[in-house]
C-alpha cells in the first residue's frame, strides 16, 4: 500500500475550507480582525519588554555603591594586574592609603602617595574605596 498525500486526494485544511465556505464581506471582517489584535500582541510583548528592563535596572542599581571623593580623601587602591606572589592566595589585595589629589571628569582620579609623589596614571574609581584610619 502506497502513502497518498492529502494534497493528491484534493483535501483541503479545515481553514481553507472554512473560509471558502464565508462571503468576502466577513473573510475581510475577521482578516481585519486577526490584523487589530496582532497590533494587541506587538503592544502587549513591548510592555513585557519595557518591564524586564526595569527590573534589570532595579536590580543592577542596588549593586551600585557611589563613591563622593573629595580633595584631600585617604583611599585604598585594589591590585588588578595578575602579578605573581609567592603568598598566593594570602597576597595582599589593596595597596595604599593613597591621597585623592585631583578629581577628574568620568570618574577618575589622581592621586599622591605617602610621600606626596603623584601617581603616573589617572585612576578610575570603580578601583578604590575609602580607608577609615
Amino acid at each position: 500500500m502506497e502513502a497518498v498525500l492529502p494534497v493528491e486526494l484534493r483535501i483541503p485544511s479545515l481553514r481553507v475550507m472554512m473560509e471558502a465556505g464565508l462571503p468576502e464581506s466577513v473573510w475581510a471582517q475577521a482578516r481585519y480582525q486577526e490584523l487589530q489584535m496582532i497590533d494587541e500582541k506587538r503592544l502587549k510583548a513591548l510592555y513585557h519588554v519595557q518591564g524586564y528592563q526595569r527590573r534589570v535596572e532595579r536590580a543592577f542599581n542596588k549593586k551600585v555603591r557611589v563613591r563622593d571623593l573629595k580633595k584631600g580623601d585617604l583611599v585604598l587602591k585594589s591590585f588588578r594586574a595578575p602579578v605573581y606572589d609567592p603568598r598566593g592566595k594570602f597576597k595582599p589585595k589593596w595597596s595604599g592609603p593613597y591621597i585623592v589629589d585631583e578629581v577628574l571628569p568620568r570618574k577618575a582620579v589622581r592621586l599622591l602617595d605617602e610621600n606626596g609623589e603623584k601617581l603616573t596614571e589617572p585612576t578610575n574609581l570603580d578601583q578604590l574605596k575609602k580607608y577609615y584610619a
